[in-house]
């Protein structure tokens, strides 16, 4: 299979790959983005339903411009493709495990980066709209909900950035919204590396040559979800990541670089001295905070280039279970993890649990290893925690649950059972009140309190023998409080019992 043709490296052919598996609705009756479209991917995300290609949308031109994907890296209907579309941005299997995918994501970090390739010209390159020749107000922009302070267009697309001294290029994902004919207003917060490459140009006294890029590779937006370290260019990465090159093209108005198939490319500068309204958005975590507006830099969209019927692919951010649940949260954990075990601590894996709305990661601690190393619990939260929030990796993250071996961390009902049962409040925890918080959390910018500062902690699921001589106690399940013959027998029989499977 070509690597034009491998779903992880084309978003078309990501597109089909979800045909293929069943797990595409088509829908070509005319659709509003005007609410209507973000209803339904709404619709979807909560009940896990096939992701919805609109192919019929109200302000389309003529060339097709554009089509939306809505759901793209949501939750799959089928229990055993639970995490398929995730699987499929990488290659794997639709019937892969969570920590599969996650897996392939930290093993990556340590393959030999594989440098873009260059090419003279690329898909994305088939239509050119200069600024004289589109209107983003009547393209068919996404309004996503009642309350949101204007259209979202961008909220599953890649901002592609570069240093001034061209040694780093960034990808990322962040929000923006249009804010008239050929400008947006974006989200850019510290200490994204988005936001540190702002701060290079405002010192060079130069706006910010940017793009912005939808329907790119599915391993590269992966990757520009995932808070790699500083300095890392995410295009090298992808490359180990898929074991092969991605091919690039240069915009035709700056001097970046942007994947050669993309389906839609924006070109043009991030201001360094103009703000506009941003906001508010219905967010990762479950709110819209109506006439919540904050300032932003200013986008000024030179030319669009694109496919013929391009896709736009569309996250209706919001209640469990969308892109920011499946991408945001478990990226940054696996990040956490790498980070953890790179400091010697004795961290086995790491997952941002769906249910915690990208809130919480639980860390499984090697308890031979904690044994071993006779920290105490105040000694072993404080330097986990240390660890974690004072560094970017941990900055979306506001508690750490340390649990033990018995606990399976992607199971929220194994890990709020520890939590519940085993961290006495307040005794087993340890604050940080120092550390950077994330203002997008509703506690935090409408709670009590600084809005960017503090409010983050380790709680201790680990009982105090565990710290000691290990385990002394048998959950009371089905897995443990039964011999192996009888839940083989119950297993075997219970569909002759009455019970369907």
């Amino acid at each position: 299979m070509s690597a034009l043709a491998n779903p992880s490296m084309d978003f078309r052919a990501f597109v089909q790959s979800l045909k293929d598996d069943g797990d595409l609705v088509e829908i070509n009756e005319e659709c509003d983005p005007n609410l209507e479209v973000g209803a339904i991917i709404r619709k979807v995300v909560e009940n896990n339903e096939k992701a919805p290609l609109f192919n019929n949308l109200k302000g389309q031109d003529e060339n097709g411009l554009w089509r939306i994907l809505g759901a793209p890296n949501s939750l799959r209907p089928n229990p055993k493709q639970r995490y398929g579309r995730m699987a499929r941005h990488l290659g794997l299997e639709p019937t892969a495990s969570l920590k599969d995918i996650l897996d392939k994501m930290i093993t990556a970090k340590a393959a030999t980066p594989i440098p873009p390739v260059a090419v003279e010209t690329g898909p994305c390159k088939e239509f050119r709209l200069t600024k004289d020749q589109f209107d983003l107000n009547k393209l068919p922009s996404p309004m996503l909900h009642k309350d949101d302070g204007g259209k979202y267009i961008q909220t599953f697309g890649m901002h592609v950035v570069q240093s001034p001294d061209g040694k780093w290029t960034n990808w990322s994902i962040a929000r923006a919204m249009v804010h008239g004919k050929n400008e947006l207003a974006g989200l850019v917060i510290e200490p994204q590396h988005i936001w540190q490459i702002h701060q290079m140009w405002k010192k060079e006294g130069k706006d910010m040559p940017w793009a912005l890029c939808f329907g790119v590779p599915p391993a590269a937006i992966m990757a520009a979800s995932m808070p790699l370290p500083d300095g890392l260019s995410e295009a090298e990465y992808i490359g180990s990541l898929v074991g092969a090159p991605l091919e690039v093209v240069k915009c035709d108005t700056n001097g970046l670089y942007v994947p050669a198939n993309a389906e839609i490319v924006f070109e043009g500068t991030c201001s360094i001295t103009e703000t506009v309204p941003e906001g508010p958005f219905g967010e990762m975590h479950g709110y819209v905070f109506p006439g919540d507006t904050h300032s932003g830099p200013k986008y000024n969209v030179e030319l669009i280039t694109h496919r013929k019927d391009a896709i736009m692919p569309v996250s209706n951010c919001g209640r469990l279970t969308d892109e920011t649940h499946t991408m945001i949260g478990p990226l940054a954990a696996a990040e956490i993890g790498f980070l953890c075990k790179s400091k010697g601590l004795p961290i086995k894996e790491a997952f941002s649990p769906f249910e915690s709305q990208v809130t919480w990661v639980a860390l499984k601690v090697d308890t031979e290893a904690l044994r071993a190393s006779k920290l105490s619990r105040q000694e072993l939260c404080q330097q986990v925690g240390d660890a974690v929030f004072r560094h970017k990796v941990g900055y979306t993250i506001h508690r750490l649950v340390l649990v033990g071996e018995d606990i399976d961390i992607y199971d929220f009902k194994d890990v709020i059972w520890a939590f519940c049962t085993r961290c006495r409040p307040g005794t087993d925890e340890v604050f940080f009140e120092d550390v950077a918080g994330f203002p997008l959390i509703p506690y935090m910018s409408h709670g009590n309190g600084p809005f960017n500062r503090g409010g983050k902690v380790v709680s201790d699921a680990l009982l105090p023998v565990e710290y000691t001589t290990g385990k002394n106690w048998e959950a009371a399940d089905l897995k443990n409080s039964f011999p192996a013959e009888i839940q083989n027998k119950v297993l075997e029989k219970w569909n002759t019992y009455g019970f369907s499977s």
